[in-house]
């Protein structure tokens, strides 16, 4: 096992610290810095763990069992039998919650592993051996914030309570999953450190795993070393491997996207040690939501190289259940699934894409995604951009200067001299194209 530190011991203040000079509260949070570096250490492997049914289900309309089991059997589907996504975790509360879980155990996948949640009491570990779970997730709030101004609580009591519902779960055989809440206004060598330390005590001492999923509950973390703790992920995933002895593999970021660091965090936490990332299908989650389950699969295969085994265009599938059965609007630019993350209106671009798609493609979409790149019809499209829409649509391969195509050209022109302002439609390109090339038969 690592070795487990005894440098930091809980420091039981009398008054919250709340990181004023960081989040002065009246004023946009600051980012601060230090000399201090730690150096960069990838995680050997690197996994993905699923939330969609636990804080994915506090962001909108509870999902039905029948919508439960799709998007769960996409996500099977979408990892193929390789690990990439590890677990998904599941509120078992209601008759309903639990009927989800046998559904999707039905379903008999190897992968996404099925988990739960829990608070932090002691009387919800029945509903975990009840439902046959061998692991399960605990709420340990680390900030001051939580600690002082919302449990009413001191560090020490806090700890005390944290670890007498850990050693709950592992007296009745379950791997305990601590879920170190708001880490990242937290103070770490005061009350984070001493708590992992404890934690990977009672894992020597049991010889069952504890998990520590370091949660950016507000999306303070940020992804840069030279940063200060505790907003810097690279210091929070370093302090935690090096001076707690909590094994890379036994550690889990997951972050929300209230200032856009959403996706950018994970990938550092996988960078300096974190094996695993937490995130949500499309990011949905509380608040801002959370880190994109489908983005993540993507940059897992930037860092580590594409899977064989992984079924990259199920990204685009779970895309559209979403739209077609939950009528959940995706933004027109969201990256990979939007309707237009491939599609450009510049003509200058569309020029590009007919010589060859690398210019302004970033991968082949087609074949990894499912979806060709694409051009929308604007003023801006020119004969180029015609051009390109007409092929892509089945249409025979013409020239630029081709009377036919300058005629639809005409057309798009007009509309925009008389004030148009919206792209040109698919219907409306089609029904053009008939009435030129009928006409010119």
């Amino acid at each position: 096992m690592t070795e487990i530190t005894d440098n930091f011991e809980l420091q039981n203040v009398d008054e919250p610290n709340l990181f004023r000079e960081m989040f002065p509260y009246s004023e946009i949070p600051k980012v601060l810095f230090d000399e201090a570096l730690v150096p960069l250490a990838p995680a050997s492997e690197i996994w993905i763990t699923d939330t969609t049914f636990r804080d994915g289900q506090q962001a909108r309309a509870p999902y039905t069992t029948q919508q439960v089991v799709d998007i769960f059997k996409l996500m099977v589907k979408l990892d193929g039998g390789s690990g990439l996504i590890r677990m998904s975790e599941f509120f078992m509360y209601s008759k309903k919650d639990r009927q989800a879980v046998e559904a999707c155990r039905e379903v008999g996948a190897e992968f996404p592993q099925i988990t739960s949640w829990i608070r932090a009491v002691k009387s919800d570990f029945k509903l975990v051996k009840d439902m046959g779970f061998d692991e399960t997730g605990i709420l340990v709030s680390c900030s001051d914030y939580h600690i002082f101004l919302k449990l009413k609580k001191t560090r020490k009591q806090a700890m005390e309570q944290y670890m007498d519902i850990v050693r709950g779960a592992l007296d009745v055989g379950i791997r305990p999953r601590c879920h170190f809440e708001d880490m990242t206004r937290a103070d770490f060598h005061g009350f984070v450190l001493p708590l992992a330390i404890e934690l990977m005590k009672l894992r020597e001492e049991s010889g069952i795993d504890v998990k520590i999923r370091m949660c950016d509950t507000m999306g303070f973390g940020v992804p840069w070393p030279q940063a200060k703790l505790p907003r810097s992920v690279p210091k929070l995933v370093h302090g935690l491997i090096h001076d707690a002895g909590v094994p890379g593999e036994l550690l889990e970021w997951h972050g929300h996207n209230d200032f856009h660091k959403a996706l950018i965090n994970p990938v550092a936490a996988w960078l300096y040690g974190c094996a695993s990332c937490n995130g949500s299908i499309l990011g949905i989650g509380e608040r801002t939501g959370n880190t994109p389950i489908g983005a993540m699969v993507v940059e897992a295969a930037q860092i580590k190289g594409m899977d064989e085994r992984v079924n990259y265009p199920v990204i685009t599938e779970i895309a559209e259940y979403y739209r077609r059965e939950l009528g959940y609007e995706i933004p027109h630019n969201y990256p990979l699934v939007g309707r237009d993350f491939n599609t450009t209106r510049a003509g200058i671009h569309a020029d590009g894409l007919l010589k060859s798609e690398e210019i302004y493609s970033p991968f082949d979409t087609l074949k990894i995604l499912g979806r060709p790149p694409g051009v929308a019809i604007t003023d801006k499209s020119g004969a180029a951009g015609i051009k390109h829409w007409i092929e892509a649509h089945g249409g025979e391969e013409i020239s630029k200067d081709d009377p036919r195509l300058l005629a639809i050209r005409d057309k798009v022109e007009a509309e925009y001299e008389v004030g148009r302002t919206t792209a040109i439609s698919d219907d409306e390109m089609q029904a053009w194209l008939h009435e030129v090339f009928d006409e010119n038969a």
